[in-house]
């Protein structure tokens, strides 16, 4: 196989590794869900951002519609109602510790994107910084 056919067929795995990953959608709608809800107030501009920063996300874009993501963060912001529910969430966040940081990272925005509608509370703020913890990124440097 030539060098050229090889790097396809490698690129190829990865690319259906990713397609429906649904351990990183699960992470990226619970993260979102975490900060909707952080300061007590559902608003509806915070999930239609969830859902733009989702879609614009490469990894999810491919994998899953809009009708999907909706579905899956609107399951998410009913766990995130109640602590248990809060605590489900971010062990989903927590299941892709061991991604790479490209990934950890792209959560960890479609949170910063959604908490920044209208200002980051200071509750958003103390949800983003258990999410950087969990995503081991640096919130600091990814919220410049």
């Amino acid at each position: 196989m030539g060098f050229f056919q090889d790097a396809l067929v490698r690129f190829n795995r990865v690319v259906m590794s990713y397609a429906g990953d649904s351990v990183f959608m699960q992470a990226a709608v619970s993260a979102a869900a975490n900060v909707i809800v952080a300061d007590g107030d559902t608003d509806d501009e915070e999930i239609e951002a969830a859902l733009v920063s989702m879609r614009a996300n490469p990894i999810l874009q491919k994998s899953y519609d809009t009708l999907t993501l909706e579905q899956a963060l609107f399951e998410a912001l009913a766990r995130a109602e109640l602590r248990a529910g809060r605590l489900e969430n971010s062990q989903h966040v927590a299941a892709i510790a061991d991604r790479p940081l490209e990934q950890r990272q792209h959560v960890f925005l479609i949170a910063a994107d959604v908490a920044d509608k209208g200002g980051i509370t200071e509750s958003e703020h103390a949800v983003l910084d258990e999410l950087a913890r969990a995503l081991d990124v640096d919130k600091a440097a990814l919220l410049v």
